[in-house]
This record gives structure tokens, C-alpha cells and sequence, in this order.
């Protein structure tokens, strides 16, 4: 595999920003790895990180590099801050970025293959969120989603009192006075799907039982039950953190539909 730190900047953003990647590379000699790569354009797993974290994090906190060296797909894990994938009410349009920009600039610098059926979106948290919002707005880009622990009932929360002035204060930058019922309500975004006759991607769900966002995964998950999604739920025991999301990666990239390659 190739690992490549890419700074560039973005005019959607108006900044310099940088994201990770990873491509296949075919190895014949490299000890302990097994690498793989088709002809062409490689499928591509976008990868979201979570509130607290950046475009490394998941390069630091699990083996994500050797986990895809057999699959012969590319990473790409960008740095979008605490913005929760969105057109901020105050601030950067991150939303914008994420769905169109980034896809463009990552194929325009690397080989990566631009078809819906190559192309997958997964994340942790706050990434769980952007994925299944990239999902459920942009479905004829991704073939399939999957959410860690996702933060996927942000209207609930912004409803809730019990957070800090701080914590108001930023939701309310990012997502100004109205979530429910928006196109940044997950809730709303499903039901919305299930009236239209478009794409549906798969999706990927999972969460531990003992994660502070679990009730926000049980509301997800019962919604989308009695829509017409393909949905793959997991749970089992687990807290918010990295040991846990470590494991399902992995589940998760057995779970990606990708097609076998010459």
C-alpha cells in the first residue's frame, strides 16, 4: 500500500486543508502483507472522522492500511474540524466540500474510480452522521454507507438543555436555530427517501450498548426498518471508543459490496 499525506487547498473553503490516502499497491516481496490492486481506477472508501479528531485519526487509532491491503481499494480520510459535514450557519461550508469538491480533487490528484458502485462512505460519531447524510443526499454517488456509533438523531440533541453554554453556542454555529425537519435531519432525510423513487444505498449500522449515542441508534435504526432501506444492523456490548470501532472496521469492509476485479 502507498500512504499519502495530501495538503491542498480548497476554494470551497476559502483555507488549506489536508486529507490522508491510501492506494492499492501490488507487492511481491513486502514481508508480512498481502497487497492487492486491479487494473484501472481503484474503488474508493471515503473515510469520516469523528468531533475530536482529524484526517490521521484513523491511521493512529486502528490498522486501517493493513485491513484494505487485500482488497485493492483506496481510503481517502479528509479533515473537515468539528463541523459535522455541514454548511455551517457560521463558519466554513463543509457540506459543500465533503459532497462535491473533495470526490472531485481526490480523483483529479489520484486513480480513483468515479462509478456509484466503487464508491463507499463509512465513519465513527460525527462521522457516522456525515456518512449517512452522504448516503441519504448524494445516493446516486455511494453504493453503500455505514455508521460506528453514529451521532444520527441531532435534532433530539439540539433539543436538549443539558449540555453546556459551550456546547449550545457551537451547535448552534454549525446548525443554526433549526435542525428537525431539514436537510440536515437524518430523521426527515429518511423519510424524504422513502417517498421518492431514487437510488437507495446500503446501509451499515452498529453501535455498543453501553455508548452514550445508543438511544440515537435505536431511534435510526427502528425508522429505517420501515422504510424500504437495505439496512445490516450490529450491536453488542461496547462503549464510545476506539477498541470497538477498531473491530467493526473491519466489519464493516467485509461488509462493502465490492465487486471482484481482473
Amino acid at each position: 500500500m502507498a500512504l499519502i499525506k495530501c495538503d491542498f487547498y480548497s476554494d470551497t473553503l476559502g483555507l488549506s486543508t489536508s486529507m490522508h490516502v491510501i492506494l492499492p499497491q501490488q507487492t511481491h516481496t513486502q514481508i508480512g502483507m498481502q497487497n492487492v490492486t486491479g487494473q484501472g481506477l481503484h474503488p474508493t472508501l471515503y473515510l469520516l472522522h469523528g468531533l475530536s479528531d482529524d484526517d490521521s485519526i484513523w491511521l493512529r487509532r486502528t490498522s486501517i492500511e493493513r485491513y484494505v491491503a487485500n482488497l485493492g481499494i483506496a481510503v481517502v480520510m479528509p479533515q473537515v474540524h468539528r463541523s459535522f459535514y455541514t454548511d455551517m450557519a457560521e463558519g466554513g461550508r463543509y457540506w459543500t466540500f465533503i459532497s462535491e469538491e473533495l470526490p472531485t480533487l481526490a480523483r483529479s490528484f489520484f486513480p480513483l474510480s468515479h462509478q456509484r458502485e466503487d464508491n463507499f462512505v463509512a465513519g465513527l460519531s460525527m462521522g457516522g452522521y456525515g456518512a449517512f447524510k452522504l448516503a441519504l443526499r448524494k445516493p446516486e454517488q455511494y453504493a453503500a454507507a455505514a455508521s460506528l456509533s453514529g451521532a444520527l438523531d441531532m435534532a433530539a440533541h439540539l433539543k436538549n438543555t443539558e449540555g453546556s453554554a459551550l456546547q449550545q453556542a457551537e451547535m448552534q454555529r454549525i446548525f443554526g436555530s433549526t435542525m428537525a425537519g431539514s436537510e440536515n435531519d437524518l430523521l426527515h432525510l429518511l423519510q424524504e427517501s422513502e417517498q421518492g423513487q431514487g437510488l437507495r444505498p446500503l446501509l451499515y449500522q452498529c453501535c455498543g450498548t453501553e455508548d452514550f449515542l445508543y438511544e440515537d441508534n435505536q431511534t435510526f435504526r427502528k425508522a429505517c426498518e420501515q422504510s424500504d432501506f437495505e439496512l445490516t444492523y450490529e450491536e453488542e456490548a461496547g462503549a464510545h471508543e476506539w477498541g470497538y470501532w477498531d473491530t467493526k472496521i473491519q466489519d464493516v469492509l467485509k461488509w462493502l459490496p465490492l465487486s471482484k476485479r481482473d
